[in-house]
Parts: C-alpha cells; structure tokens; sequence
C-alpha cells in the first residue's frame, strides 16, 4: 500500500473511529485499526466487537492495499506530524512508513487478515431519518436510559418504526423519555429494536446539521450509514417493559411556566442536593410556583416563580436532575408540567415528546 494523504482529514479520521478503540481488552487486536484502500479513499475501521466504526477519507492512492496499526499510536504520530501531506507506505513485512520531506516514522503493523470482520448488510430493510431531527430526539430520550447493569434490556433505547413514524423510548424505571416523529422513508412492516446506549453515543457525535441517516436493521444488527461514517452494532435482546401502560393520560392541572427561568431555579435549587437528600420540593399555588430544598445540616433555599396556574394547590417533591435534564434539553420557550397529586408522576408533552417523571417523597 502507497499513499499521500492529508494530515487534517486523516487525524479527523482517527479520532472518529478510535473512540471505540479498547486499550485494556482481553484481545489485544482490538486495540489496532484497519486501513484499506478504495478507489481514491481510505477506510478507517475500528471493533470493539459490539460496535464497528468505518470512516472515509479522500487520499492519492499509488498503489493499493491493507494494513492494521496500533491506534493510539498511529493517532499520536499523525496528531504531531510538521506537515499537511503525509506519505503511508507499507511494505511485505508489514513495516509501514509514515514520512514527509522533513520526518519519518516506521511503525511495525499486522496482516489485515487478523482484524475482525465487520458484518455485511444485505437485503435489509432501510429506514431514512434526517440527521438533525434524529440529533433533536437523541437529546431528549437518551438520558432517561439506565446504566444498571442488572436491568440489561434498559440499557438501550427502544426504536419502533411503523409505517412513515418512528419512536424513540429510554426508561431507567424512576422516568421514562418519549419521542414519535414522521420520517422519509419508512417500512411496511413495523420494526422494534433495542440500540444500545454505547452505539447511542457513538451516533450522536458523528451526527451533523444536515443530510440523513439510513437506518439498515439486520439480525440483532444495526447499520447506521453518515455517509462517509459507518456505524456496525449488535443489538440488546430482550424484551422492552410496554411503556404505553405507563403514559397517563392528560391532565387539566398545568404549570405553564417559562422553561429557562425554572431551570436556573431548579438548579439553583439543586446545589443543596446530596445522595441521601436529593428530593426538592414544589409547592403550586395559583399563578405561582415555590421551589426550595431542604438538606439537614447542610441549608436551605427556596424561590418563588410566576406561572399559569388554576388547580388545586399542592406540595410534590422531585429529583431536581431529572427536571434539569429534560429542561436543559428543550427549546420550546415555555412549558407546561402536569401534576395531579403528590404521588403521582409530573408530565411534560410538547410536539411528540412526552416526559414522565416519577416523584419523590418529601420528608
């Protein structure tokens, strides 16, 4: 393999697919990435086995070929690298050259044919979603997922697509995120899947304003196609809980209140927060909104906002990061929180979303 490159795009390149990269893994292959040549690109892949991450790179490609390099190396050297242009050479030992005009480095590499294959898509079905809207949803869902390990099935997010909708679910059984939109391509026969959150992430950075995502849904795979980034996952088996069960239905009782005054309360709220003392409290009054948080031997503080109000009054107690997540998150300019009585989970619906949250008990 012989090539010229620029130094730019290949670090943009290698910081792509080497956030997957595992330098403590059991299989010490994982911690190399793949070079391959096609056309006029090169193919950056990495594995972890669960996720693969493909990225291409226009590059002058003299003479074609493959090699697999250690990635944090690899990085390190093209990230210092003095010049734009950077020539790659490998030769029959699996020796690679790394060189411009002024410096050279030989880094020791290994047959390609020791990397692990990335799954082949064929014949699946494709789903179209554009990137900014799915960047939109991703951001209001993914942080309701949970990250206990003894609860598996909820360490993903539930993707169900019938016909030209698709839905996005996370739950971590304290609140539960909700998220339905229309798409441009869509599927006769619905699909439910559950995605990981590792590949969540992975998506989420390599999203951009523009352009659409291709969903292709395999056997317990999932492509996910930028364009130039490719993204390869195994999926979560298992049974997702039927989050319908769990959606009230619409309140009367809601606090319509502008979304950035009450986070910078809730927040301000939260700065008394511990681990054994996490609730808040909201106390509803009509045409207001009392927030305070009482910690022992810690503080105290307590806010008082206008809001549209016309219920009754009531007291409920909430986990303030719970709030600070979905509000931090929205843009509409106000929002409208549902609450029927203090043990009963607060509402948020605006546009497709829907919030749940449940409360806490105040002592």
């Amino acid at each position: 393999m012989r090539l010229v490159v620029n130094k730019d795009n290949l670090v943009k390149g290698i910081q792509i697919v080497q956030n997957i990269v595992s330098p403590k893994s059991n299989l010490p292959i994982l911690s190399y990435l793949l070079l391959e040549t096609n056309n006029n690109n090169i193919h950056l892949s990495a594995t972890d086995l669960d996720i693969g991450i493909t990225h291409e790179i226009p590059a002058n490609i003299e003479e074609s070929g493959n090699i697999i390099l250690p990635a944090k190396k690899f990085g390190d050297i093209i990230k210092e690298f003095p010049e734009d242009e950077i020539s790659i050479n490998t030769k029959k030992n699996n020796l690679t050259l790394i060189e411009a005009k002024q410096c050279q480095f030989k880094l020791m590499g290994l047959p390609y044919e020791e990397f692990p294959k990335l799954p082949k898509f064929t014949n699946q079905e494709i789903i179209k979603v554009n990137q900014d809207d799915l960047r939109q949803i991703l951001s209001l869902v993914s942080f309701a997922v949970s990250y206990d390990e003894t609860r598996y099935i909820l360490n993903g997010i539930l993707c169900q697509v019938k016909k030209d909708n698709i839905g996005f679910i996370a739950t971590d059984g304290k609140r539960l995120a909700f998220y339905q939109k229309k798409i441009t391509q869509g599927v006769n026969q619905p699909i439910q899947i559950i995605i990981p959150i590792k590949t969540i992430h992975e998506l989420n950075r390599n999203l951009a304003e523009e352009g659409q995502v291709l969903l292709g849904i395999g056997t317990n795979q999932i492509l996910l196609d930028l364009g130039k980034t490719q993204i390869v996952s195994r999926l979560i088996e298992g049974e997702f809980p039927d989050y319908q069960q769990v959606i009230p239905q619409a309140s009367p009782n809601k606090i319509k209140i502008d979304r950035e005054q009450c986070l910078l309360a809730i927040r301000r709220a939260a700065l008394l927060a511990t681990p054994d003392y996490q609730a808040m409290k909201l106390e509803v009054f009509k045409n207001r909104l009392v927030i305070s948080k009482s910690t022992p031997n810690l503080g105290e503080s307590r806010e008082e906002l206008a809001c549209e109000y016309n219920g009754k009054d009531m007291i409920i107690g909430f986990n303030p990061g719970y709030l600070i997540d979905v509000l931090k998150n929205l843009t509409d300019q106000t929002v409208e929180l549902e609450v029927t009585d203090s043990e009963k989970p607060g509402v948020i619906r605006t546009n497709g979303y829907i919030y749940i949250v449940l409360p806490m008990r105040l002592t």
